[in-house]
């Protein structure tokens, strides 16, 4: 086939000329870095929760700290993405940071509870001013820079609930922790982030993909002539 004849039926199998956008299970392992990204991310989390447990708070926060940088290190030398290795480092290092300087152990968790605060409020500010959050970073990380949804209001209207959605289960889930972190309940604490760390974001992240991709096949097949 000539490159003419390859362009020609590359035009009639896709009008546009527009890649398909990835499929779920693409989109879900981009975003969770895989299985092995989710275990990576909650590592240095887990030893600080046994290592505190066992023993005192200093040598907990030194060994999450190396860990995380054992993790991202090996990240690198392996030439794999450590966009998600990164992020882990930076939230365990602030954590470790405040912990080793206030000498209390809850403190680990405080930048996370503060973060996830700011960003449920957020979440929720979007979809007020009919800007959901959510949609723009569909734009960004699924759609290759694209914002057509906006001028599809049911696009508008799914993207604005689904922001809702996860600015709520963000502030409870944040809610919970901000609880037990007032509390003095430190080994609690611990288990609360992990168990409503990846849980939730998974959950979320597949809902989101699911109703998405559900929506805008509705749309484009009402687009299609006799449709």
């Amino acid at each position: 086939m000539t490159t003419g004849q390859h362009r020609a039926a590359q035009s009639e199998s896709d009008p546009q000329g527009e890649e398909p956008l990835p499929t779920l299970a693409e989109q879900m392992a981009d975003q969770l870095g895989g299985w092995r990204g989710l275990v990576e991310s909650s590592i240095p989390v887990v030893v600080f929760v046994l290592a505190n447990i066992i023993g005192e708070l200093r040598p907990a926060v030194i060994a999450s700290v190396a860990v995380a940088l054992a993790i991202a290190g090996l990240r690198l030398a392996q030439r794999r993405p450590v966009r998600h290795a990164v992020n882990g480092l930076f939230g365990v290092a602030v954590g470790a940071a405040i912990a080793w300087r206030t000498g209390d152990e809850r403190d680990f968790y405080l930048p996370g509870i503060l973060y996830g605060i700011g960003y449920g409020l957020a979440l929720l500010l979007s979809a007020a001013l009919r800007q959901p959050l959510v949609g723009w970073i569909w734009s960004v990380l699924v759609a290759k820079g694209r914002s057509e949804w906006r001028d599809d209001p049911r696009l508008v209207r799914t993207f604005t609930g689904l922001t809702v959605l996860w600015g709520v289960v963000w502030l409870a889930k944040v809610g919970v922790q901000a609880g037990l972190y007032l509390a003095h309940q430190d080994t609690a604490l611990g288990v609360a982030r992990l168990v409503l760390g990846y849980p939730p974001y998974v959950l979320l992240l597949l809902i989101t993909v699911w109703t998405v991709r559900r929506v805008t096949r509705e749309s484009e097949s009402e687009a299609l002539p006799g449709g």
